[in-house]
């Protein structure tokens, strides 16, 4: 039989935290959630994930080369988008 615990991960105490790190731990690691540790039902820390930066040229690099622009993109765009 597999337990199953369900950890709601926006906020918790530090004595719950103190029992359970490293399941919450693991659970940001996994989602990238934030979680709020409270003292006496006062945020006193967050624990957020690491995330890398990753350069825009490597988000795109697979389009690379294979976008193809119909005018120039420097074209004002004031008769579609008017200005406010």
């Amino acid at each position: 039989m597999t337990m199953v615990i369900i950890i709601q991960m926006s906020e918790v105490s530090k004595s719950t935290l103190k029992g359970k790190m490293l399941e919450y731990f693991r659970r940001v690691e996994e989602t990238g959630e934030e979680l709020i540790v409270t003292d006496n039902g006062r945020p006193v820390l967050k624990v957020v994930p690491i995330r890398v930066r990753v350069s825009t040229a490597s988000v795109f690099s697979d389009v690379r080369g294979r976008v193809v622009y119909l005018e120039d993109v420097l074209t004002p765009t004031t008769s579609e988008w008017p200005e406010t």
